[in-house]
């Protein structure tokens, strides 16, 4: 078993997570791994790094396949004892001009943003070694979607007794509402990728809470990031941040230092916490 400090970074062959491994790569005193659901995509972004004088390794993960999922989360444990940076990237967004049918768009982005998030925490989280890092990027439309819910929806979304398994009630609950047409009267707004985001800011809070309860003496810190708007294929070139740029708070965050005790379950952008 090898001794050496590590860090995984989800979705990231392109865009805000390529970005993060590069800049991982300069700053992170340890091995970094680039990883992407399609193996020729991840291979060409390790290239496009060597080119660089930059060596990430790679690990194919499909965040929307749970044995990847739990693949990687056995081949760190036994190769590293554990993962000491995990930067939960992947995500997807419909384009505005999508004429997907809203209940396809709500489904399909929920799962992979907040389910398919959920599911690499709850097999990382175990893996994650004491002083571990844990950054989940979500984006300030979360923050945004969470002010448009009903009064009832904002109190439970910022209540701190909020737990995983009534989160994963209201985000299903979400999806059900939509597909039946009746989720404004319901007290959600009309943006999946917004709720889909505000659902993995409130997940980093409550697995945060669950960290410090649990596991205490391990000094983990999981927090979730906005980047900003970045220009990238998902939010488009008009954007007023480069990649690298959009990269600079997750791997602030993911590079606190030892003894470091907060930020911890908050919301970031700009190095700074947001209200919530």
């Amino acid at each position: 078993m090898s001794s050496q400090q590590v860090a995984v970074v989800t979705g990231s062959n392109k865009g805000i997570g390529l970005a993060i491994v590069r800049a991982l790569c300069q700053q992170f005193k340890g091995v970094v791994y680039l990883t992407a659901r399609d193996s020729e995509r991840g291979r060409d972004a390790l290239e496009t790094l060597a080119a660089e004088g930059l060596k990430p390794l790679f690990r194919q993960l499909d965040i929307n396949d749970l044995d990847t999922i739990c693949g990687a989360a056995i081949y760190f444990k036994q190769k590293y004892g554990g993962v000491d940076i995990l930067i939960n990237n992947a995500g997807i967004a419909f384009k505005v001009a999508d004429d997907t049918p809203f209940a396809v768009q709500a489904d399909v982005t929920l799962h992979t943003n907040f389910f398919c998030t959920r599911d690499m925490l709850t097999h990382f989280l175990p893996i994650i070694k004491p002083g571990g890092r844990v950054v989940n990027v979500s984006s300030f439309v979360g923050t945004r979607t969470l002010n448009l819910c009903s009064p009832a929806l904002q109190e439970r979304f910022r209540s701190s007794d909020l737990s995983e398994h009534e989160l994963v009630h209201l985000m299903k609950q979400f999806v059900k509402d939509v597909k039946k047409d009746r989720h404004k009267q319901r007290g959600w707004p009309e943006t999946a990728y917004g709720v889909s985001k505000l659902g993995v800011t409130a997940l980093s809070m409550v697995m945060a809470r669950l960290l410090s309860k649990e596991r205490p003496g391990d000094k983990i810190l999981l927090n979730a990031c906005c980047p900003g708007w970045v220009r990238t294929d998902m939010a488009g070139h008009e954007a007023t941040k480069s990649p690298d740029e959009g990269a600079e708070t997750p791997v602030y965050l993911a590079l606190l230092p030892p003894g470091t005790t907060e930020p911890h379950g908050q919301i970031v952008s700009d190095k700074k916490v947001q209200p919530w």
